[in-house]
C-alpha cells in the first residue's frame, strides 16, 4: 500500500486509453494472461533463490541508500538509463512510530513521514515483499546495462520519508521511477494497479512536466505486468483498467522525474496473498516491471 496513505476505494483512473494500452501491449508481446514465467535472473550472490519463500529482506551485500551499484555493469538495452527503484516502507517503521508519525512536507499539504504497510493475514509484510521483489527487479535491469538505485535497502532504522524518497529519484536525474507496494483492502477485493501522478502545482510540487511520460510508463507496466504474471487489473479500483491517478501522494507529488506507484495486488485477499508470498510469482512480478519499464525506456 503507498505509505502516504492508502488508495480511495472510490477513485478513478482518469480516461486515459488505459483498455488500449493493455491491449496494445497484448498484441505486441504474444498476449495477456499466459502467466508463463519468463527466464528469471539469477539473485545476487548470498540473496533469496527464486524458489525460496521466506525473504528475509536482507541481503549480504546492501547497497547504499539511493547509491547505485558499485560494479562494472554490462552492455544492454538499457545502458546509460538510471532508474530508481522505491521499495514501499521499511521493515523497522513498526519500532520507530513516533518518527514516521511526523509531518512533512507534501507541496500541497502535509503528511506523515512514512506509515508501516499492510501484512497479510499469515504475517508477511509488505516491507519484507517490497523489498524482495525489488532486488529482484533490480538484478533483471542490471543485466540490461541499467543504473539502478534504491531509496533504501533495510540499512536505516526506518524509512526514508516520503519527501526524501521523491528527492532521491529527483536528484539522481531519474529515467523513471518505480514505487512497489502492495495493497491492504478487503477480501474478495484483487488484483494489481499501478497509480500516477496527477497535475499538481502548489507549495513545492509541480508534476506539469511528468504527468505525460508517467502515464506512458505506467500503461506500459500495467501491460506488462499483466501478461506476465497472469494476474488481472484491479476489480475494487481504477475502474478495470489497471490505473488509477491520485493527487495526494507526497512521493508522486513531489518527484520531478516520470515516477508510479505500483500496487502488486491486495495482501489481504487469500487468493492474492498466495501469489504474493510465492517467490516463484514475486519472479514473475519483477519481470513484469522490468519488462514495463524497459519498453517505457526504449520507446
Amino acid at each position: 500500500m503507498p505509505y502516504d496513505d492508502s488508495p480511495p476505494p472510490t477513485r478513478r483512473a482518469r480516461p486515459l486509453s488505459v483498455a488500449a494500452a493493455l491491449a496494445a501491449v497484448c498484441l505486441t508481446a504474444a498476449g495477456c494472461g499466459g502467466g508463463q514465467e519468463p527466464g528469471a535472473a539469477s539473485p545476487r550472490p548470498g540473496g533469496d533463490a527464486a524458489t525460496s519463500t521466506a525473504p528475509t529482506g536482507k541481503e549480504p551485500e546492501p547497497t547504499t541508500s539511493a547509491s547505485a551499484s558499485a560494479k562494472p555493469l554490462p552492455k544492454g538495452l538499457l545502458t546509460g538509463r538510471t532508474v530508481v527503484i522505491d521499495p514501499g516502507h521499511n521493515p523497522g517503521n513498526r519500532d520507530h512510530t513516533r518518527e514516521i508519525n511526523r509531518q512533512v512536507d507534501i507541496g500541497t499539504g502535509r503528511k506523515e513521514c512514512d506509515t508501516t504497510g499492510t501484512a497479510t493475514n499469515d504475517g508477511y509484510a509488505e516491507a519484507r515483499f517490497t523489498l524482495d521483489v525489488s532486488h529482484r527487479l533490480r538484478a533483471l535491469l542490471e543485466a540490461e546495462g541499467a543504473r539502478v538505485r534504491l531509496t533504501h535497502d533495510a540499512d536505516r532504522p526506518f524509512g526514508p520519508c516520503i519527501d526524501e524518497r521523491a528527492r532521491i529519484g529527483n536528484e539522481a536525474k531519474a529515467d523513471a521511477v518505480v514505487s512497489v507496494h502492495a495493497d491492504g483492502s478487503a477480501v474478495g477485493n484483487r488484483g494489481f494497479h499501478v497509480i500516477l501522478p496527477a497535475g499538481v502545482k502548489g507549495g513545492g510540487a509541480d508534476t506539469s512536466k511528468i504527468v505525460k511520460s508517467s502515464a506512458d510508463l505506467g500503461a506500459r507496466i500495467a501491460g506488462h505486468f499483466a501478461r506476465t504474471t497472469g494476474s488481472a487489473p484491479s476489480n475494487y479500483i481504477g475502474g478495470n483498467t489497471g490505473l488509477n491517478t491520485r493527487d495526494d501522494l507526497g512521493g508522486l507529488n513531489l518527484s520531478t522525474v516520470p515516477k508510479v506507484f505500483v500496487e502488486c495486488g491486495n495482501m489481504r485477499d487469500p487468493k492474492d496473498a498466495a501469489l504474493l508470498t510465492s517467490a516463484s510469482w514475486r519472479q514473475k512480478a519483477a519481470q513484469g516491471l522490468a519488462d514495463g519499464i524497459t519498453s517505457y525506456l526504449k520507446g
